[in-house]
């Protein structure tokens, strides 16, 4: 194991959302975060989006070779990611020591320890002649582990300073929490639906891509009773840790279709933070001082006033305090690889289910030419 010492890191992030790719660089020697000023997203374009989504499920094991075509312009999509990154934030390639890449999912079974990510690791090194850690979510599940979530360890390092107990919950296809003890303590699960079911619900019924702004669910009812039968999902009575694929609600969508797209906008974004309130009523040993909420959820002031009615806390969306909610989990890929290099843990027995505090990922080395 290599001795601890700062390096310079990239993160990169493709979201069960399928918006596109979030990179950022992030200087940590995998305990400490000394620098994650420079972030950015590049959006994917309709047709990447749509072919990405045609793989969802077990759909993406039907035609490997077209699965393969689509994993390698998922691929070159994040290289150009790394290099928009680097003149953005004026850092020259050959500076950066290690890039973590998590690819795309597009299947999450833990139950039957199947997890599926497609991006091509060996590319991205060759192609920027920088190591790359990978398969963050695989060697986690073959560990004994649900292979989600990741953060927490990031999140860890980030709120340092601040007040224990503390709450953080990432809205983005699917939804998961983080507590953090006083004690250092950690206790992170998947709560259920994040955007995904809103995203589907808007493409739809009005053929956009999402409820911007949260405009549609603010002028429709939730329909409670439909939430309180959601609620009765097989998934709210396991206990934590666990996590689930991006589809696994999908059928919600059937018990919303006789609602006016307002009041199913409405419904969905509230089920998503009535699912979050049933995680911490049920499953939290303490009560976090205040919550602080990240990922595209974060953007949604309607999310925001139903996970404040719901959870009856002080809720706080991450730019509030200095983060950059928007590219948190690519930061924290950035600070896993680097982790991943030194031999430290990724993830925990509270956090994934792993039998003990384990490292992770796989280190793709760009080939030697010459």
């Amino acid at each position: 194991m290599e001795t601890l010492r700062k390096l310079k890191a990239i993160g990169l992030m493709s979201g069960t959302s399928i918006d596109g790719v979030d990179a950022a660089l992030v200087e940590t020697d995998g305990v400490d975060i000394f620098a994650n000023n420079f972030s950015l997203t590049r959006h994917y374009n309709d047709t990447l989006k749509n072919a990405i989504r045609s793989l969802l499920g077990e759909k993406g094991t039907v035609d490997r070779e077209r699965v393969r075509k689509i994993e390698v312009l998922l691929t070159m999509f994040h290289i150009q990611a790394v290099k928009d990154l680097h003149i953005e934030a004026d850092e020259k390639i050959e500076n950066i020591d290690v890039i973590g890449f998590h690819g795309h999912t597009i299947f999450h079974n833990p139950a039957y320890h199947i997890t599926r990510q497609i991006g091509d690791a060996t590319i991205m090194a060759n192609e920027l002649n920088v190591p790359v850690v990978s398969r963050f979510r695989n060697v986690d599940v073959k560990a004994g582990g649900e292979g989600a979530p990741l953060e927490p360890a990031y999140l860890m390092a980030i709120s340092e300073n601040m007040p224990k107990p503390l709450g953080m919950i990432n809205i983005g296809g699917v939804a998961n929490i983080t507590i953090i003890g006083e004690n250092g303590e950690m206790l992170a699960f998947h709560t259920g639906p994040g955007n995904a079911l809103i995203d589907d619900w808007m493409r739809k019924r009005q053929g956009v891509e999402m409820d911007f702004d949260g405009l549609f669910a603010a002028k429709g009812t939730p329909n409670e009773k439909i939430i309180a039968n959601l609620l009765k999902d097989d998934f709210f009575s396991k206990k934590p840790p666990k996590s689930l694929d991006r589809d696994y609600f999908f059928y919600a969508l059937n018990n919303v279709d006789g609602l006016s797209v307002y009041d199913g906008a409405a419904t969905l974004t509230a089920f998503t933070a009535a699912a979050i309130a049933d995680g911490v009523k049920n499953y939290l040993p303490v009560k976090p001082l205040k919550w602080i909420v990240y990922g595209g959820g974060a953007n949604n002031p309607s999310m925001i006033r139903y996970l404040r009615n719901y959870l009856q806390a002080p809720v706080e969306n991450s730019n509030q305090i200095g983060w950059n909610g928007n590219t948190l989990e690519a930061q924290s890929f950035a600070f896993l690889a680097v982790r991943s290099l030194f031999g430290l843990a990724l993830t925990f027995p509270n956090t994934t289910g792993v039998a003990e505090p384990s490292s992770g990922g796989k280190v793709f080395y760009p080939e030697v030419t010459g």
